[in-house]
């Protein structure tokens, strides 16, 4: 079972979303609240799988609340999915940086929304493409070039540089597979390989540190 804490200072948006997520058998929403501040509570008594966090709210804003959360349960973190109108601001960048694991739209479809729960709750990460491709975009226009003494793919082998760079430009296991010839098992293996030596948790920040360390480039 899915356990989900819901933060949104909208009450009938997380009402919307209770019920939405209500009907998945496998999904169970085990709180709610309207601010950040009292979301980092909440995470830390209800150990929650997935934290559907608002950006901007009175109160505790959800960057300063996803750093918290994620600083606080260190041990075991829920994954954060930004609910956003996607207005390319600040704050939607800084969760990332933060450690949010994906993003998905107010206004999403009731099954998308389901989809995307059960998605960052499998460590997938990336969750809307048309949104996370805009967003990659824009992170890695705003992203800072490497030292010239770092190199990053000392990390790597030149497989899994290849795959964490052609999931950096928003490709799934299926298409990544495609590109270089190889079965979608295969690419699954190399990139869990690859994130385990980086230290990310998720798709979506492998896809950060691979523009941060000029792995990727815009």
């Amino acid at each position: 079972m899915i356990r989900v804490l819901l933060v949104d200072d909208q009450s009938m948006v997380r009402a919307g979303f209770r019920v939405i997520l209500g009907t998945a058998e496998d999904i169970e929403v085990v709180g709610d609240c309207a601010d950040g501040r009292s979301a980092v509570e909440l995470a830390e008594r209800l150990r929650p799988d997935v934290v559907c966090m608002d950006v901007r709210m009175p109160g505790g804003d959800g960057l300063t609340a996803t750093r918290e959360i994620l600083a606080r349960l260190a041990d075991d973190p829920p994954h954060v999915l930004i609910v956003t109108t996607f207005d390319l601001d600040d704050y939607v960048f800084g969760a990332l940086e933060a450690g949010a694991a994906g993003f998905v739209l107010k206004d999403t479809d009731p099954d998308d929304l389901i989809d995307a729960v059960r998605r960052v709750a499998a460590g997938h990460g990336l969750v809307d493409q048309t949104v996370t491709r805009r967003v990659i975009t824009e992170f890695a226009r705003r992203t800072p070039p490497p030292q010239p003494e770092d190199d990053p793919t000392a990390l790597l082998t030149g497989r899994e540089t290849e795959i964490v760079r052609l999931l950096a430009r928003g490709m799934s296991n299926a298409e990544i597979g495609r590109e270089l010839f190889i079965e979608t098992t295969t690419v699954k293996s190399h990139l869990g390989r690859a994130m385990t030596k980086i230290g990310a948790r998720d798709r979506v920040q492998t896809v950060v540190w691979a523009y941060r360390t000029g792995i990727a480039r815009p």
